[in-house]
Order: structure tokens, then C-alpha cells, then sequence
């Protein structure tokens, strides 16, 4: 599936009518850019997408962690999916909340990790595949890894960071179940010039029904 990656309500509405997006990621940053409060935009965002809207995590301590997910699950409903660091405490976490709310274990970089995730219950392990590229030297083999150690369990990959259509089609190449795209990558993705360039041709050389 395509998520789009945005808290951005106008972005959202966009997306859901191109009527292939499935659902909605968010980040504290992502979060951070509109001039709603996060529970307000979250309210918004939640009526708006169609499928799955992923929330992360800001609290710091295993209590406040669990309280926040349970206040972002009833503000989001049955569509929400919880982001949860990647770390020792954030495995925890997981651990404890997978059977009852959806989560995702994000900022995975190593499959080590993937493992730690599938482990804990988690519904999706997140890797930034251009950020991996960029700090390991190869996203791409990150997910090959994630996917070989991932083969056989209930935890898909959803891949983030994302920088280009080509780059979204080699993670899925490489492995990734799911990407999550900024709408600039969304339009990427849908067009080519070659694609344009043989539309172009047919409506200049042929013929249709009369509407």
C-alpha cells in the first residue's frame, strides 16, 4: 500500500482524491508544521483517510508512553496506528500495547531490529531508506535484510524516506510491503514524459466515443 506522508490537511484531501492512497503517516515534525493543535488535526486528519492514520510517540518514560498511545488511539479510532521509537524502551512499549492497539515500530536500522519488532508484536517495522543510505551507505540492502529476516512473520515493512519515484520503486524491489510519500512523491510517481508523450500522440491521431 501507499501512505501518504503529511499532516497537512489540504495535502490529505488531495491525496484521498486521487482515490489510490490508503491511509495517512504523521510525525511530531509533520505535526509540527500545521497551525492545528495535534489533537484537532489528528480529529481532521482521522475523517479524512481512508485507511490506517499513524501517530508517534513523544513521551520519553514507559507510563507516559502507554498514556499517550491510549489518548491517541481514542482520538483516531480504529484507524490508528501507533509509531514507537526504535529502542529498548520503545520495544517495551510495543510489547505491551501490540495486542491492543495496531503498532509500528519506526526508525529501524538495522535487522537486528526488524527481528526486536516482529518479536514484540508489531504490525509494521519503519525504515528511512534514503536517511539509511545516507548514514549506512545502502537503504536498499537495509530492507533486503529487514525482508529476509522478516519472511514467515505477521510484521510488514513500510518504507520512509523516500526521495524519488525510482527510489520508490527499488525499495519495493527490495522488499518493502508499503511506502509512505510526501505528495510531491505521490505525483512523481504517477507520471512519466514518455507516458505523456504517446497520450499526446493517441489524441492527436485517433478517435473516441462522442460524450
Amino acid at each position: 500500500m501507499i501512505y501518504l506522508d503529511s499532516a497537512i490537511l489540504e495535502e490529505a484531501k488531495a491525496a484521498v482524491d486521487m482515490g489510490w492512497v490508503k491511509g495517512i503517516t504523521t510525525n511530531p515534525t509533520l505535526l509540527n508544521k500545521s497551525n492545528l493543535p495535534p489533537e484537532a488535526n489528528l480529529k481532521q486528519l482521522a475523517a479524512i483517510s481512508p485507511g490506517e492514520l499513524y501517530y508517534q510517540l513523544c513521551a520519553t518514560d514507559f507510563a507516559g508512553m502507554v498514556t499517550e498511545a491510549r489518548k491517541a488511539a481514542a482520538i483516531i479510532g480504529e484507524q490508528a496506528v501507533l509509531k514507537i521509537p526504535a529502542t529498548e524502551l520503545g520495544f517495551r512499549v510495543t510489547a505491551h500495547l501490540s495486542t491492543e492497539i495496531a503498532c509500528s515500530v519506526t526508525a529501524i536500522y538495522s535487522p537486528a531490529q526488524a527481528a526486536i519488532a516482529a518479536e514484540a508484536g508489531a504490525k509494521y517495522a519503519i525504515a528511512y531508506v534514503n536517511r539509511a543510505t545516507r548514514l549506512l551507505g545502502d537503504g536498499l540492502a537495509l530492507i533486503k535484510e529487514m525482508s529476509n529476516i522478516l519472511q514467515g512473520s505477521k510484521t510488514e515493512i513500510l518504507a520512509a524516506s523516500i526521495k524519488s519515484s525510482q527510489e520508490a520503486a527499488a525499495t519495493l524491489q527490495a522488499g518493502a510491503h508499503h511506502l509512505t510519500v510526501p505528495m510531491s512523491i505521490l505525483k512523481t510517481m504517477t507520471t512519466h514524459e514518455l507516458s505523456q508523450k504517446t497520450v499526446a500522440e493517441f489524441l492527436e491521431n485517433g478517435i473516441g466515443i462522442q460524450i
